[in-house]
């Protein structure tokens, strides 16, 4: 589902300290949520509470449970560091320089 990668991104963003949920499901709703698709807020966070749940439950698993109710990724898990790679790359991609408007004004002397 959509809402996976959003909450996959939003973790690969906190770093090390992880998020509480309300404050990943407040994401992903600001983020997913449109004037054509609206959403209702409730169910968005009960999605990424299981996700988030589903996926904290082993050592191994992508997501790890850093406290109670804060959830970041799992750094010994290979397809987390992955994720921080590509997260990163999505990020830092360079934006274009405007270009600069070299015509002539109609209006100075």
């Amino acid at each position: 589902m959509h809402y996976d990668r959003e909450i996959l991104r939003i973790l690969a963003e906190a770093g090390n300290e992880g998020l509480s949920v309300q404050k990943i499901s407040r994401h992903v709703f600001n983020a997913c949520n449109s004037f054509f698709n609206p959403l209702c807020q409730n169910e968005v966070h009960k999605y990424v509470q299981s996700f988030l749940l589903k996926n904290s439950k082993s050592v191994v698993s992508l997501v790890e449970k850093r406290s109670k109710g804060v959830y970041r990724l799992n750094e010994h898990c290979n397809l987390s560091q992955q994720l921080y790679i590509q997260f990163r790359d999505d990020v830092e991609t360079p934006k274009e320089k405007p270009v600069e408007d070299q015509s002539l004004n109609l209006f100075e002397c």
